[in-house]
């Protein structure tokens, strides 16, 4: 086994070596000054020229040191001295005026005045405005530097490279989205076994573009197919090749395609692409918009591929119908995968994935939770199983329980419960009545889904909540099915008006009159289930900016707006008169289920169904061919 190489020192460069010697330059300098100026000085006596004379020749002084015009004094019988005295003349003036005797004159001695602190200084005085102006020369050099390196680095790709996880994603850690992995299992097989494609005249595909609903899973998806080809990936948000300044994301963009081929084979992610591949021409700036010069060198990036370069483009987006043609052409983005929403049994696997490292107790049924959580996302059901984990934490609990569970599934699909809200006692009754008027008319009508769970304690924004949810997954929706929803939706404002009478009703009934209105107008508009404009669709364009106004695309005239607004109304109306129909048939049942909201606050189905009981369908609520 070969022995592994001592790691190479690192080399320092001259601007280090430099500042090195500066730094320890100083630190000499200062210390020197320290030891002869900041040392802590002798505690010595003052004491007159005359007692010192007096004093040396009675043979009481051992030592007398002069430097200069000072005299210091060391008194017999110590080794230190301990005063000092002043001559001008120094110890020459002493010896010349013949006031000591011989014996005292033995005693004097004399040194030259040193000069090492007198020439310290003057150097320092010298060295440290050269090492100040040095070191703000070299601090001044490393901004410029430093900003230039940020200047030169603008246009550098922002994106992170991963590839060396030693955690990866594949296909088995991703719970559901079977369809989707197998149109991705393809391109995986391409980056690892490349010849086996080329040797039947195959390209490698340029582009994938993964099209769902937000938490679906599509960025999870692109890192499974980075984990399973084993090559490095490479991956950036749309929004990052965009800045203020024109040109810098198309340079980021090229920068992010050299590394990649560099890096071949690998995959470039690009997630939320709508962001720079919108549909050009509509913006102001015509070609010189910074998204639209981004948007032009992804183009000629993508359709530039060598042919040996190994390199598949992965992008995510939920707005799929606002990019721009030329990058959904064959030779771009050559395949389309659609993530959908789970089905039922692809959200019981992804619940088994979140609740695996989660402890439960023998009443948690997922395969129940899976059923009634139609239309969730991943991400819904992720945050379902953590919003248990915390429900169940917060009770001091070792496990989480079913109850944990449904609490948590109607915190994330209907809101948390406000119990805090206090409602009088005719709010309380007019909430009760409206929530009772919404049940019926669901429980009864043929075509609604059943009623979940009635409430009148206030959910989210709502001041009660009557749930319905769909016994099973459903890909249609009929004529039927759409016009008993309006109807159940108008239930509560019909309530109030047979209750409190017409001048009666509240503002509680805003937010179902709202999503009435928009559900009859996309029947109408998207789905042709209009009377006069049968099988026609009106698609409206979402808008978009011009000279900084927000336009709107109406592909018809206005003779067949006013068509739109009559079938739209007519839709209203007809819900509104089977709503009426269907509790003008069931009032005892109105007022028994009301009370019982009152008593109880909150119903569960089979509660609302035992109240409900003797309802009857009226033939006047029947609907006939369409």
């Amino acid at each position: 086994m070969a022995k592994k190489r001592a790691p190479k020192p690192p080399k320092m460069g001259i601007s280090n070596i430099l500042r090195l010697a500066a730094f320890w330059l100083i630190v000499v300098a200062v210390t020197t000054l320290a030891m002869n100026y900041l040392s802590p000085a002798q505690d010595l006596k003052d004491v007159s020229i005359g007692q010192v004379i007096q004093r040396a020749n009675e043979g009481k002084i051992s030592k007398i040191e002069g430097q200069g015009n000072d005299l210091t004094i060391t008194v017999k019988g110590e080794e230190k001295p301990s005063e000092k005295a002043f001559l001008q003349g120094g110890v020459s003036t002493l010896l010349r005026e013949n006031q000591l005797n011989e014996k005292a004159k033995q005693v004097v001695s004399d040194k030259a005045p040193s000069e090492t602190g007198n020439t310290l200084w003057n150097l320092m005085l010298v060295i440290l405005p050269v090492l100040l102006i040095g070191a703000l020369f070299i601090f001044m050099m490393r901004q410029a530097q430093g900003q230039n390196n940020q200047a030169m680095g603008f246009g550098k790709s922002k994106a992170k490279l991963y590839g060396n996880d030693k955690e990866k994603v594949v296909f088995a850690d991703i719970a559901g989205n079977d369809s989707a992995k197998q149109d991705l299992e393809e391109v995986v097989d391409f980056l690892k076994h490349p010849k086996k494609y080329r040797s039947l005249g195959a390209k490698i595909p340029k582009g994938v573009l993964l099209v769902g609903n937000p938490g679906t899973g599509k960025t999870m998806l692109a890192r499974a197919v980075a984990g399973e080809a084993e090559v490095p990936f490479f991956s950036i948000s749309g929004s990052e090749f965009v800045e203020m300044f024109v040109g810098v994301g198309a340079s980021r963009v090229r920068d992010l395609f050299t590394k990649a081929k560099k890096n071949a084979p690998c995959i470039i992610f690009i997630d939320e692409i709508d962001a720079v591949g919108r549909k050009r021409g509509s913006g102001m700036g015509g070609g010189h918009d910074e998204r639209e010069q981004t948007l032009n060198q992804i183009l000629v990036e993508m359709d530039g591929f060598e042919t040996e370069t190994n390199v598949i483009v992965l992008a995510a987006t939920n707005r799929a119908d606002v990019l721009d043609p030329a990058l959904l052409r064959p030779g771009r983005f050559d395949r389309r995968t659609n993530i959908m929403l789970p089905e039922r049994k692809d959200r019981e696997a992804i619940l088994n994935v979140h609740f695996k490292n989660k402890p439960t107790d023998d009443t948690v049924n997922i395969d129940k939770l899976a059923a009634k959580t139609a239309g969730s996302s991943g991400a819904d059901l992720a945050n379902i199983a953590n919003e248990a984990a915390i429900i169940a934490a917060r009770r001091n609990s070792k496990k989480i329980s079913n109850a944990d569970l449904t609490e948590a599934f109607e915190k994330v699909a209907i809101g948390p419960e406000r119990k805090a809200k206090v409602m009088n006692e005719k709010e309380k009754e007019l909430t009760a009545y409206h929530e009772a008027g919404h049940a019926i008319v669901g429980h009864i009508l043929p075509d609604s889904d059943p009623v979940h769970k009635v409430t009148i304690i206030p959910r989210g924004g709502t001041g009660g909540v009557t749930w319905f949810l769909p016994p099973e997954d459903k890909s249609y929706t009929n004529v039927y099915e759409f016009k008993d929803i309006l109807a159940r939706a108008l239930g509560g404002r019909i309530a109030e008006k047979l209750i409190y009478g017409s001048d009666g009703i509240t503002t509680g009934a805003g937010s179902d009159l709202r999503k009435a209105t928009e559900i009859a107008r996309d029947m109408v508009i998207e789905q042709g289930m209009g009377k006069k404009l049968r099988d026609q669709v009106f698609h409206e364009d979402n808008g978009g900016m011009v000279f900084d106004k927000i336009t709107h695309e109406r592909p018809y005239s206005d003779d067949t707006a006013r068509l739109i607004d009559e079938e739209v109304a007519a839709l209203m109306q007809e819900a509104s008169k089977r709503a009426e129909v269907v509790l003008k048939a069931n009032m005892e049942n109105l007022h028994k289920l009301a009370k019982a909201l009152l008593e109880e606050e909150t119903l569960e189905e089979t509660a609302v169904e035992d109240v409900l009981v003797d309802s009857k369908l009226p033939k006047e609520a029947m609907l006939h061919a369409a």
